[in-house]
């Protein structure tokens, strides 16, 4: 999820915010922003589930802003050149400013470079190791989960659908599944490469929940830009360790 990726797409939506426009902001082939009078309405990613992909919760409007920001993330990093499309309003009547979605997309890296800083585990399948050479192993369940439907040649990405999970929320189960030494990290035996090699032993050590703030460094973000919702994230932030 590099920086300068992240800036391209971020700057083109607070361009639109600015302009108060209403269209399509589509990233490549990767997905597309919803845009109505400048705000952010809905995010759509072919790599991320979509609402109907995550299990039955109690609340549906939840699952929606769940989903909306697991595909916004994926997109604020994705490499793809940002084309806006002027149209009629779409998405819901949900409404979120850009600095919403950046602050959020970078609370979620610093909590994945906490729990294991080779980004080459999130796009890779995951192939559990043949033995584990731990004593004691303490798994969540959602690792459990993976683990047991791993059939390495899944990525992460593509457990979360099946799973009905997010991405994010795997993202992170299998990063910490790494740090534990539990995952082969490289291309699995028989598909046409090298032997995958098992990942050097880490501490196993939670990742910091870090704090949603309003006090965002200087330079983050252009003065310009529509503030973050703090309860939005608070209220995302929320659901997000609940599903781990």
């Amino acid at each position: 999820m590099a920086d300068a990726n992240a800036g391209r797409v971020a700057g083109a939506l607070a361009s639109l915010e600015r302009e108060k426009a209403t269209g399509l902001l589509r990233v490549g082939a990767d997905g597309a922003f919803h845009v109505d009078r400048g705000a952010v309405t809905l995010a759509e990613s072919r790599h991320a589930p979509g609402p109907g992909d995550l299990p039955d919760g109690p609340d549906p409007e939840l699952a929606a802003l769940l989903v909306m920001f697991d595909a916004a993330c994926l997109l604020l990093a994705s490499r793809a050149e940002p084309e806006f499309t002027e149209g009629p309003p779409g998405g819901g009547p949900r409404r979120v400013t850009v600095a919403t979605l950046v602050h959020e997309q970078r609370r979620r890296r610093a909590l994945l470079d906490a729990a294991w800083p080779d980004g080459s585990v999130d796009v890779a399948p995951v192939v559990p190791v043949r033995r584990v050479t731990r004593q004691r192993v303490i798994l969540t369940g959602l690792q459990a989960e993976i683990l047991l439907n791993a059939d390495g040649r899944r990525t992460p990405p593509q457990l979360a659908r099946e799973l009905g999970r997010t991405v994010f929320a795997c993202l992170l189960a299998v990063r910490g599944l790494a740090a534990a030494s539990l995952l082969r990290i490289g291309p699995p035996d028989g598909f046409g490469a090298a032997p995958a090699r098992e990942a050097p032993a880490a501490p196993v050590r939670d990742a910091p929940a870090a704090p949603v703030r309003d006090d965002v460094p200087a330079g983050w973000a252009p003065a310009d830009w529509a503030p973050a919702d703090h309860d939005l994230l608070v209220r995302l932030h929320a659901a997000l360790v609940e599903l781990r």
